[in-house]
This record gives C-alpha cells, structure tokens and sequence, in this order.
C-alpha cells in the first residue's frame, strides 16, 4: 500500500488552441493567476462527518517535523523556503510520537465550515501547460494536504497509517476542450477512476467528490469502496455527505511548465496567498517524503498483517505534488489503460 500524499484534487483541463480562454490563461510561462475556469469548475468535496483527522497547512506541518535519513535524524529545523537543501532519501518525521494523537496531525482547525465550505488549511492549485497529441492542453490539480492517513483495519490491525497525506487521490481532475468539462479523474490510494464530466453528480456546474474517512481517498459516490479487488471486501473506504469543503475559499495557487519543470508562484485566495507570498516555489520540487519513514517490526507500535509489508501498521509518508505525474498525457495519473467511466 503506497502512500499517497499530497491529498490532491487535480482538475485536468485541456483547451484546444482556440480563444477559448485569455492567451494569458495558457501559457505558463506569461500566466500571472490560475484560469478562471479552474475555480469555476473545481470540485465540490465532501469530508466524512466521523472524519478526525482534517485538512492541515504544510506550513504548519513543517514546525512539528524534524529531518530523517535510515532513522538517523540529520536536521531539527526545516522550513518549506529550506526544503530542496534535502535530497529526496529524507524523511519528515514527527517529533512527536504520532499515537498520542498531538493536535496539529489532528488539525481541527482545518475542518470545514459545513455551510461555507472554508477550511482554515489551505490547499494547493497547480495549473500544468503541455501539448497532448499535438493540441495544447492546461491540467489543474487540486491537491488538499492532511499531516496524518489514518488506514483501515484488515484481521483486527489498522494498515496503512502515515504522517502526512498528499492525496494525489484526494486528486480530481477535468479535461476541458474548447473550454467545456469533458472528464473527472479521481485518485485514491495508488489507482483511481476517470469519468466523463456528464456521468459525475455535480453541484451547479461543479463535480462532487468525496473524502473517505481517515484515508482521504476520493471517490464519486458516498457508501463503501472496496480499496483492494484482490482481497474483495475486506479492505474498504467509507464516505458520505459530512463537512463540504470548497478548496477555493483558501488556497496556494501556482502553473508548473512540463517542457522545464520548473513552477511559477501566481498568488492564490485567504492565508494560502498570504503565506505564499514569502515561501518560494523551490519546496514544490523536493521529492523527499512528507512523513515517517515505515516503522521497523523492531518498534513496539509497528504490526504487520500475515508479517507482509504492504499490510503494515504504519507505511512510509508519501511524496508530494511532483511525484504525482504531472505531465500525464491522459487524465489518469498512469497513461496505461485509462478507460473513462460512463455512469457512476
């Protein structure tokens, strides 16, 4: 079970080379605020209202982590302006131990207001300019950031818990062409699902989306998923209808060009845009991990379902937005097999 990170929205959006949107909209390299119809089209999500582990501020995560390599600990002090002095082997791990539930991985302060939709955390915009068979297309992920995934129980053990969650499956993504909604991709765990726009309910014109509890996996409908088919029910994902979280209320917002990788800050909306302003965009590019590296079976606090590593207590946090396919060329985070759902 690899982590996710990131939790991520990811709205695809791909535009014919036509004035369907202001020049300045498509290109990367001259865009000075994320697209108009990123905002209008973002996602509508909803938390689980039993959810105990809220969206969080990766500045705030970074005041409570210190720097790991093989467990060794190498920094006390990072911030997201000194991220990419680390090289990708390291780890953020919590200088607290992490089952005395301290309240920053609890984050109450990002849960949503169930009527406006605000989070006090803020989540990630990142607009991506590429060519897709020769037709110029803009991506938009929305990547919404939780600093713990709390798993699911297999056989009596809770699996799968880390610090930090990017979910790139809290990823939906919309390709648009001539700048109308063509599909929804939504990431959860280490797979998702793409729909045509037209199958997703929608919110106006905004497709829903739902977190599932403690994994903030996404998922189209409420009710139960199973997450592995290979173990049919055993493993599941619960959602529903809880807290409504409107990412646009509060976000860092940002293009990342494919051709250089190299991203472009563009400012972004509450204490996402005041807290971008000094931070810089280099964090965007360390490909370490934003949690604990996995536990060894020597630590009291590890188990590992049938003693195999991939039904572990605690897994390794995951990589953040960089590491989640970017420059895709279908609307799936992997370009093999992507088939678009119809119906729900």
């Amino acid at each position: 079970m690899a982590p996710l990170i990131v939790t991520s929205l990811v709205l695809l959006a791909s535009i014919h080379s036509s004035n369907a949107v202001p020049t300045s909209h498509r290109r990367a390299t001259t865009a000075s605020s994320i697209p108009d119809y990123a905002l209008t089209y973002a996602p509508h999500v909803y938390i689980s209202g039993t959810e105990q582990w809220f969206p969080s501020d990766i500045a705030t995560h970074v005041e409570h982590v210190s720097m790991e390599y093989d467990y060794v600990n190498v920094s006390t002090s990072v911030t997201l302006e000194t991220l990419t002095t680390y090289n990708s082997s390291i780890y953020m791990t919590s200088v607290d131990n992490v089952e005395d539930d301290p309240e920053w991985l609890l984050a109450t302060y990002g849960k949503p207001d169930a009527d406006t939709g605000y989070s006090a955390a803020p989540g990630t915009i990142i607009a991506v300019q590429k060519t897709v068979d020769g037709e110029e297309v803009v991506d938009v992920f929305y990547f919404f950031f939780y600093s713990y995934n709390h798993g699911t129980k297999v056989l009596g053990t809770m699996i799968d818990n880390h610090v930090g969650d990017w979910e790139h499956a809290m990823q939906a993504k919309i390709r648009f062409s001539n700048g109308e909604p063509q599909n929804v991709y939504l990431s959860a765990h280490t797979s998702g699902a793409a729909y045509a726009y037209s199958a997703m309910t929608l919110e106006g014109v905004r497709p829903v989306t739902y977190s599932a509890v403690g994994t903030h996996a996404n998922y189209a409908t409420s009710g139960s998923h199973s997450i592995y088919s290979i173990l049919g029910n055993l493993v599941t994902d619960t959602t529903s209808a809880g807290y409504y979280w409107d990412i646009t209320q509060n976000y860092r917002g940002y293009w990342f060009d494919d051709s250089t990788s190299t991203f472009t800050s563009v400012g972004g909306v509450g204490i996402g845009a005041s807290e971008e302003v000094g931070e810089g965009v280099d964090w965007l590019s360390w490909l370490g991990f934003w949690g604990d590296e996995e536990y060894p079976r020597s630590d009291s606090r590890q188990d590992c379902v049938l003693d195999l590593d991939e039904l572990c207590h605690y897994e390794s946090g995951p990589t953040g937005p960089l590491g989640k396919n970017l420059g895709r060329s279908t609307p799936c985070e992997s370009n093999d097999d992507c088939d678009i759902k119809t119906s729900l």
